[in-house]
């Protein structure tokens, strides 16, 4: 068996950007010859990931289902809006969902998760990571979604799973869903009630009242009533009821 040293598998990584383990894994492959190893990388497509991990992946697609009372949301990141419009991804947008119960799928189309992303970033080019993975499920009531900005079945840069526990008609339950869905897409809440706000948030609100108060050289009482309107004003942008 031929020596991987670790001086040999430092130079194939800084060729390719490449992982440790894949790096080793490919000059074995290669019997330790650096050149066709750095060609099993790029035949994997390992060496374009690698490199691209180092990039900002901040656009992308959110995809979702609803099966009976449960829905589950997923968000994949890529590097411009621009690939997000990309069938290619779309569809790999898609088999994500399809095999995400509400935590990251172990595989993707029977392909390992990680190797499916990687394959992904070789075909497209741009880095590509799979991000928040939810789900929401009610006993009784239904599972309400909303895609805004749509750019396939289920499909759109925005998207919304809203939960109602209710026993009222399941049209009715729709019905004020959607609108609400649809609300919380344009406000982008970030707390269901006020009294979800946890009060680190609230004395860092409290502080940058004060500080106003004070330059603008207001009494205490005056003070008071600066913070009780602006902790008003903090709620109306960030608390959905």
């Amino acid at each position: 068996m031929v020596d991987i040293t670790a001086d040999l598998v430092k130079s194939l990584r800084d060729r390719t950007g490449a992982g440790m383990m894949d790096a080793k894994k490919a000059l074995i492959e290669a019997g330790g010859d650096i050149e066709k190893a750095q060609d099993v990388l790029r035949a994997k497509g390992l060496a374009k990931a690698a490199k691209a991990e180092s990039r900002e992946a901040n656009a992308g697609a959110v995809a979702l289902k609803i099966e009976g009372n449960k829905g589950v949301i997923v968000e994949i990141n890529s590097e411009t809006d621009f690939v997000a419009r990309n069938e290619k991804f779309q569809d790999f947008v898609a088999q994500v969902i399809a095999g995400s119960d509400g935590s990251m799928p172990a595989a993707i189309d029977g392909i390992p998760t990680e190797e499916a992303v990687a394959a992904q970033i070789a075909t497209i080019g741009e880095r590509i990571t799979i991000g928040r993975v939810a789900s929401v499920e009610v006993g009784t009531g239904a599972v309400i979604s909303y895609v805004h900005n749509r750019l396939g079945n289920n499909i759109g840069l925005i998207g919304v799973l809203l939960g109602i526990e209710s026993t009222a008609q399941k049209a009715a339950i729709m019905e004020i869903g959607e609108q609400v869905a649809m609300h919380i897409a344009a406000a982008a809440p970030q707390f269901l009630n006020s009294s979800d706000v946890d009060e680190r948030t609230l004395e860092h609100e409290r502080s940058v009242a004060r500080e106003k108060a004070i330059e603008a050289g207001q009494p205490a009482d005056i003070a008071e009533k600066m913070f009780e309107g602006a902790i008003r004003k903090y709620y109306d942008e960030v608390v959905l009821i």
